[in-house]
């Protein structure tokens, strides 16, 4: 850089942000909770029940409906909104505090004479900020020593990368303030995302004063919908149809069966019956309560948001993982994985690396930094302080702090002595930083004294095979330039496949004394070494991997090690088994055609020497085969193969670009956290999916019932406010009650499920409708038996009635609590991992206790009775009938299953 950076004082930050403001954007408003509230009455399902509310206020009013059902609609209808609301608003607003507390993007600035790592919030007008390759812009300014390309189109939708460089010394960056130029070299604007480069930046404007503060209402993005919700809504929707066409084919009937089937087909008594015009009026104010409860039944409207309450419930379980959910398509997704594309460095393994030789132009290793000669010592402390993105500040001890660079920069900077190098007063002139596409990166510097001769050198760090083929010469211990020949690169060659054999990547640092040009190669070097640098495999991954693979997902390693390191590290971590495994470089990769690599795809388990062409391509390979692909990445251009995956995995350490393209952010960069991923996403779908067993028996056995009881004589089995309840209780507390079920590691035996795989399963299936008709004939014989009758009390009214229909209520919710039970494990034992989830348990005897107490408060809104001891005796020895019913089914599936 050419210009000393001091930085702003604490004084005077603390000015800055009195004067100008701080960087914190103001919050996006969010949906309020009344707002929210207000949108539930949209509901279809709640605006027919407003129409019947309405309806039977009239009727009160005109003396043919009592009061009190109208007030019972009234309450049920507000319970139930305001249950539904209360729980979405708390489950949104949990997820946006965590994404937020665990998204904080951490800046480097000048501070005090030093660098420093703050958060961007803590930016203020007039700080310097360090960019760097993957960093987003956190405000508004101008560059003030360097040049970057950066992607604007979060701001200007222009997917070319902008040039921005240093401004004149004439440049006033408040000229024409009204008219926001994108498009100047020498602004840089907050959102915006570095490309290549390094800079640093002086800042302008910060917080709601930046460009991206100003037009952020307008930047609001929607989520999409994923699979699974489109699913679950698709399924709500066909039962709701399924459900209004129900509803009125059974208004009909009804009426029917009261005008003409009552009447005997006699012409005669029919016209005499609706000639009184009271008669057909409360045939039609019945049946339409009829349809009324045929809908509110049929209709399952708690699905839907289901999974955005199983999600919320395990967000901080992941979190605690080091799994943080982006967007809830991919965690819902990355239980579906068949294959997984996963970056090696810090993920497979642990991302700690250490310089463990320098092997000199000579072959000669030295192991530590001490132990080279001094001359040669000086030129590896230059190649490796001046070429490198890592920045250095005074820690408290008086010595060097390493802030920024990547794990490889820390690596190198942490083998030398930072005391030990020459003095010499150094200027950088320009920088190539490195990319995965050269693979090498390159700093021009100017010394006042000369080295080995000359006052300006090129200094270049990367893979070997780009630069040991350009050197002709090398650097001998004392310094000397001596030539390179053809036996010296075979000598060094031979020792980096042994190093590659152990695991160990190599770096290669060269000088050169040509001038840098991005358009024009160096074609000229001298090397300085070759640097080796070991990163052990994790130990969890090596298990992970086994665990993953063993869920069905083929793991495939990218990485851009060479081959021979590659497949070291492969065997080491499992991804190798057997003579089949095949190791590809990218070069071999472009050889092949998209047909031949579809045919070989199944077989791959390595890719080194990686491009990040080769991650997009291998993607969308994949996604061709119907294969749904996660893939992981940290880099700027890793952003579009994590975008065009179905699942983005991120890495917490990676560039913020990366951590936006991706669906998931993996904190700890380890491999057992991707594998965590993938088990809570099957979790979650088992969640939904046990309840949608447990809603959808509900569901099937009162549509039966209020299909058949009036048909046979049963006016309303079930009133609209009883049925109301059961919504309110098996909705929205049921969700709460699955939503909590532990992973359990036996999901991971599993094979992935299908990207077309309907959510109702045909077991499902079975347990849904064995269990609906089981519930519906055992209401039926509770209601029409003499026995279960004389069971109850009379009445005042001289009949059982009274208690028999209040009986029935509690037996239905206990019949369905039961069930409960049965549709949340596979397994004979229905407390399987029950103390896992206690969550189950409260709601459950929740549930079962309001219910024993509405049964005595209930009065004439839910027409309930008190009930005594041999009462509910009864009412609970019917409804466990459930539990051996469906352990029968279990037993049956299961030896169907063996047979098969």
């Amino acid at each position: 850089m050419d210009k000393k950076i001091l930085g702003l004082s604490s004084s005077a930050v603390l000015e800055a942000r009195n004067r100008y403001g701080s960087n914190q954007l103001t919050k996006q408003e969010v949906e309020s909770f009344w707002d929210k509230y207000k949108g539930n009455f949209e509901d279809p399902i709640i605006r027919i029940l407003l129409v019947a509310l309405a309806i039977n206020i009239i009727f009160v009013f005109l003396g043919k409906a009592h009061w009190y059902e109208s007030v019972g609609i009234a309450v049920a209808v507000l319970l139930a909104t305001l249950v539904g609301t209360w729980s979405e608003h708390k489950n949104e607003a949990t997820f946006q505090q965590l994404q937020e507390d665990a998204s904080k993007i951490k800046c480097k600035v000048f501070r005090d004479g030093t660098v420093s790592e703050i958060e961007i919030d803590d930016i203020v007008t007039g700080d310097f900020v360090v960019l760097q390759p993957g960093d987003k812009i956190p405000a508004d300014g101008i560059i003030y020593t360097g040049n970057l390309k950066v992607d604007q189109a979060t701001l200007n939708g222009e997917s070319a990368e902008a040039k921005k460089i240093k401004p004149p010394d004439d440049y006033s960056s408040d000229k024409d303030d009204q008219l926001v130029d994108f498009l100047d070299p020498h602004k840089l604007f907050r959102g915006t995302v570095v490309c290549s480069g390094e800079a640093t930046m002086e800042v302008k404007n910060v917080g709601d004063r930046t460009e991206y503060g100003k037009l952020a209402l307008e930047m609001q993005t929607e989520d999409r919908d994923s699979p699974l919700k489109v699913k679950l809504s698709g399924l709500a929707d066909a039962i709701s149809l399924f459900g209004y066409i129900g509803g009125a084919l059974i208004a009909v009937a009804f009426i029917f069966k009261k005008i003409v089937l009552e009447n005997g087909f006699n012409m005669v008594r029919i016209i005499e019956y609706v000639g009184v015009w009271q008669n057909p009026v409360n045939d039609i104010v019945n049946a339409v309560i009829l349809a009324v409860i045929i809908i509110v039944v049929a209709v399952p409207e708690g699905l839907p948001m289901m999974i955005a309450m199983v999600l919320s419930m395990n967000m901080r379980k992941m979190l605690n993982d080091n799994i943080l959910v982006r967007k809830l398509v991919g965690i819902e997704t990355s239980g579906s994985l068949n294959i997984l594309f996963s970056d090696k460095t810090g993920t497979i393994t642990k991302g700690q690396l250490e310089v463990i030789s320098f092997i000199s132009g000579e072959n000669q290793s030295f192991n530590k930094f001490d132990k080279i000669v001094k001359e040669l010592k000086n030129l590896l402390h230059l190649s490796i302080t001046q070429n490198t993105n890592a920045l250095f500040s005074e820690s408290k001890d008086g010595g060097k702090k390493i802030i920024g660079g990547n794990a490889t920069e820390r690596a190198l900077v942490g083998f030398i002595n930072m005391d030990e190098g020459a003095d010499y007063d150094i200027e950088k002139i320009s920088s190539i930083p490195f990319s995965s596409d050269r693979k090498f990166s390159a700093t021009q510097i100017k010394s006042s004294t000369p080295i080995h001769g000359n006052q300006n050198l090129t200094l270049i760090k990367g893979a070997p095979e780009k630069i040991i083929g350009k050197c002709k010469t090398y650097y001998s211990h004392s310094g000397e330039i001596k030539p390179l020949s053809n036996s010296d690169i075979q000598k060094l060659e031979q020792t980096m496949n042994d190093l590659a054999a152990r695991a160990i990547r190599v770096i290669a640092l060269a000088t050169s004394q040509e001038t840098i040009d991005e358009e024009k190669p160096l074609t000229e070097m001298t090397l300085v070494g070759i640097v080796g640098i070991r990163d052990e495999v994790r130990p969890e991954a090596v298990s992970a991997i086994k665990e993953v693979q063993g869920a069905g997902i083929q793991v495939v390693m990218i990485t851009g090690d060479r081959k021979e390191t590659a497949i070291a590290i492969a065997k080491e971590s499992g991804l190798i088994q057997n003579g089949n495994d095949a190791v590809l470089t990218s070069e071999d990769l472009q050889k092949l055609s998209d047909d031949e690599l579809k045919k070989m795809l199944p077989q791959i388990r390595v890719i080194a020497r990686a491009l990040p062409t080769d991650k997009s391509r291998l993607v969308k390979v994949a996604q061709e085969l119907n294969l749904v692909v996660g893939m992981t990445g940290d880099g700027v251009n890793d952003a579009p193969a994590l975008k065009k995956s179905d699942v983005g995995f991120a890495m917490g350490s990676g560039t913020e670009v990366a951590k936006e393209a991706g669906d998931i952010v993996i904190l700890d960069d380890n491999f057992i956290s991707i594998e965590k991923a993938v088990l809570y996403g099957r979790t979650i779908f088992k969640s939904i999916r046990k309840f949608v067993v447990f809603q959808l028996t509900i569901n099937v056995s009162a549509v039966l019932i209020s299909f058949i009881g009036p048909l046979i004589g049963l006016v309303q089995p079930l009133s609209i406010t009883q049925m109301l309840w059961v919504n309110l209780v098996m909705d929205t507390l049921a969700a709460l009650a699955f939503g909590g079920e532990p992973a359990l590691k036996r999901y991971m035996n599993e094979l992935p499920k299908r990207r077309d795989e309907d959510i109702v399963s045909t077991d499902m299936r079975s347990s849904i409708f064995t269990g609906g008709i089981f519930i519906s004939a055992l209401s039926i014989y509770f209601l029409t038996t003499g026995w279960i009758a004389d069971s109850f009390r009379f009445g005042p009214d001289g009949s059982h009635d009274m208690y028999l229909y209040t009986g029935f209520f509690s037996f239905f919710v206990f019949i369905s609590i039961l069930n409960g039970l049965n549709a949340r494990t596979d397994s004979l034992n229905l407390f399987e991992h029950i103390t896992q989830n206690m969550g189950f348990i409260k709601v459950m005897s929740f549930i079962l206790a309001i219910q024993v107490v509405m049964t005595y408060a209930g009065g004439v809104i839910l027409r309930t009775y008190g009930l005594v001891l041999n009462e509910w005796l009864l009412i609970i020895g019917l409804a466990f009938l459930i539990i051996p019913l469906d352990l029968c089914r279990k037993l049956i599936i299961r030896s169907m299953a063996n047979k098969s």
